[in-house]
């Protein structure tokens, strides 16, 4: 029998995190405060946390935290850029644990989140339980490469044909840093106009046939623009860490427990990187989900994860 979400739960409590250089960073607790203590970290960069996210854990047996990462989602302000690094999302993450009294904690991400836990664990070793990771996304030039330059649009010709012409010919050397100037240009138009772009060659690669353009009519959120503003942002900026940094710093994560779940259809992070992590930790649960895409949904990716979370347990 499937394993299946928690059933909702509410907050116990929320807080902001005053980071002291213009952030507001949002965080909630739910569950067992008495529990052990786990972190879900959102992918993106630039996505939220949601309600379900919650529902990955059993409430009586985890105190369950969810974060929205500088600007992002209800973190203040919205789509803010000036210090917004990877090295302050893990500074943030500490600020955090140590504010709630917390020795150690579970690490619970996929994607960009599974990045930043890989990340978090190298830099805070002695503050982590375990990793429980989804979709691994290393942050090399090779990652990146595949979903802005070649790889992902060999896949979608047609949304990438849609993606790419939306920028001039010269341009498109660089569809990643076009995308960025466009979405920081002071034209709210020119903004939403990239951002539904930027949404479209995204959904495409992620729903695959199970996308439709349509989903994208109507009006542009600010939440979309902020979100698309801070993905180019990281990705310019190849995500504020040095090339291969997670492989080459692997031994600093030997001894944590770690499973990591890859789905095979996933097309925005091929499960080559989970592949190549798990080698790298020889000790690591690598499970591979035959018919998973990249997203935490779906009946096959549920039972892998709410499992994962009971097993460590």
């Amino acid at each position: 029998m499937l394993s299946t979400l928690y059933p909702e739960i509410k907050p116990f409590a929320s807080d902001w995190l005053e980071t002291g250089d213009g952030h507001e960073v949002y965080f909630e607790q739910s569950g067992n405060p008495d529990g052990i203590p786990v972190i879900f970290l959102h992918g993106g960069p630039g996505s939220s946390c949601k309600e379900h996210h919650r529902c990955f854990f059993n409430p009586q047996k985890y105190h369950i935290i969810l974060m929205d990462q500088r600007g992002a989602g209800r973190s203040r302000p919205l789509g803010r850029l000036v210090r917004n690094t990877t090295q302050h999302l893990i500074a943030d993450m500490e600020m955090i644990r140590k504010q709630l009294s917390i020795e150690k904690w579970l690490l619970f991400g996929g994607s960009w989140g599974a990045t930043l836990a890989l990340l978090y664990a190298q830099a805070h070793t002695s503050k982590v339980l375990g990793l429980i990771l989804r979709g691994a996304f290393l942050a090399r030039s090779i990652d990146a490469d595949w979903f802005f330059k070649d790889g992902a649009n060999r896949l979608f010709p047609k949304a990438w044909k849609r993606f790419s012409q939306h920028i001039s010919t010269n341009e498109r050397k660089d569809v990643l840093r076009a995308y960025y100037q466009r979405l920081n240009i002071d034209d709210k138009e020119v903004q939403q106009e990239a951002t539904r772009e930027w949404d479209a060659w995204g959904g495409a690669v992620v729903l695959g046939d199970a996308f439709n353009t349509s989903m994208l009519d109507g009006e542009v959120s600010d939440t979309a623009i902020a979100q698309a503003r801070i993905e180019t942002h990281y990705g310019v900026n190849r995500y504020f860490i040095k090339e291969n940094q997670i492989i080459d710093n692997v031994i600093r994560l030997l001894d944590i427990p770690c499973t990591i779940i890859h789905g095979k259809k996933d097309y925005m992070c091929p499960i080559e990187s989970s592949f190549t992590l798990a080698q790298a930790i020889p000790s690591a649960n690598f499970i591979e989900l035959p018919n998973a895409t990249h997203l935490a949904q779906g009946d096959e990716m549920i039972d892998a994860l709410v499992s994962a979370t009971d097993r460590f347990v």
